[in-house]
């Protein structure tokens, strides 16, 4: 008994010890402190005179401070005939290798700049050559990197990661034979780029007058297709995209302000699955969270709210999901999914939504300081 006494009191005094001494230096060894990660929000200012990006860090309540500017050494775009959306697409600004690079379109230079990241912190270390004219969108699968060229005929170019830098990967251009001005009009422009889900296909949302999504098929060696596969949308002016759960293409429309889905065919072709409309103005940004789409509505100033069930039928929730400002434009959500940012660039604002289980917004906060006509959005 006195034995059995003794041991737990030993075992006590080391339970103690180890959690008195927790973090700090025992016999040589040495915990380090749990430091939370820093989460970042990341503004392409499109500018002409110079191009920058504004970085904020992201609070865990979704609020925002601002925590910087930092030069792309690139000159902004503007599309023919854009006020609000001077890029006329989604994906201008790409956050990519686990956090740790951030990719930026000088749609007025062609190029693209590079920066390091380090929290909200952004160091400059490349300046490439898009490859085109008008650089507005960017996709990004592994190691892969693609950057969609807006103006003149339009085309795809894939890069590759070395040590940190982007690389072309040799005769990976793809034109798209649009025709385009350069810059484009806005609404004649490709709107974004993205690989699908399992990076067997890359795929372009094009609302110029052939109203169609273009697939390319994409090798494990990043290697593109020869020829593209194009399906016509559902509606017509198809600008950005996003995917569902079960890897369907849930787009934007801007046409009749609708959200459409799409299944994707082995062979890049694309099948039809539903549609449904807000009644409201120019839906042309998309963005998903917690099961639900989130459409801007750049003519109305307002976001709509939708579902889409697992075999691709479209349901709109609520047609005006929350009020936002002048020119909505572009919108990112938290990868836990917990809140929506949302700019409008007719405003020069940006809105914090808090987005409920139910799909419900809440207003966080509203700020007020964005330059006008700025778009490109990501987010750590």
């Amino acid at each position: 008994m006195k034995l059995t006494s003794s041991l737990r009191t030993l075992a006590a005094s080391a339970m103690l010890v180890a959690v008195g001494t927790a973090g700090v230096s025992v016999a040589g060894a040495t915990t380090t402190p749990v430091v939370p990660p820093t989460h970042a929000l990341f503004v392409e200012t499109d500018a002409t005179a110079g191009n920058q990006i504004l970085s904020y860090l992201r609070a865990s309540d979704g609020t925002v401070n601002f925590a910087g500017s930092y030069a792309t050494g690139g000159l902004g775009g503007v599309a023919v005939g854009a006020t609000a959306d001077p890029l006329a697409s989604q994906g201008g600004l790409l956050l990519t290798r686990s956090g740790t690079r951030l990719v930026a379109t000088n749609a007025g230079s062609n190029t693209l700049s590079v920066f390091a990241v380090t929290g909200t912190s952004l160091q400059l270390v490349q300046k490439i050559s898009s490859q085109g004219f008008f650089p507005n969108s960017l996709a990004a699968y592994g190691d892969l990197v693609t950057v969609l060229n807006a103006g003149g005929n339009g085309n795809v170019v894939s890069y590759h990661w070395v040590n940190g830098l982007l690389v072309p990967l040799a005769g990976q251009v793809r034109n798209l034979t649009l025709g385009n001005t350069n810059p484009p009009n806005f609404v004649a422009g490709p709107g974004e780029v993205n690989y699908s889900p399992n990076g067997k296909f890359l795929i372009v949302a094009d609302k110029h007058s052939t109203n169609t999504f273009t697939v390319f098929t994409v090798s494990s060696a990043g290697v593109l297709g020869a020829t593209a596969v194009t399906t016509a949308a559902q509606n017509a002016v198809p600008f950005a995209f996003v995917f569902s759960p079960s890897g369907a293409i849930v787009a934007a429309e801007a046409s009749n302000s609708s959200v459409s889905s799409y299944s994707l065919t082995n062979t890049g072709a694309l099948t039809a699955l539903g549609t449904a409309t807000d009644g409201a103005k120019a839906l042309c940004w998309i963005a998903s969270a917690r099961g639900y789409y989130f459409g801007s509505n750049a003519g109305s100033a307002t976001l709509s709210s939708f579902t889409v069930a697992a075999n691709g039928t479209v349901s709109l929730l609520n047609a005006t999901a929350a009020s936002t400002h002048a020119g909505t434009t572009d919108e990112v959500t938290s990868a836990d999914g917990h809140f929506l940012y949302v700019e409008s660039g007719g405003a020069g604002a940006l809105d914090v939504f808090a987005v409920s289980t139910t799909g419900v917004l809440s207003p966080v906060e509203t700020l007020w300081n964005l330059p006008v006509a700025s778009e490109g959005l990501a987010i750590s």
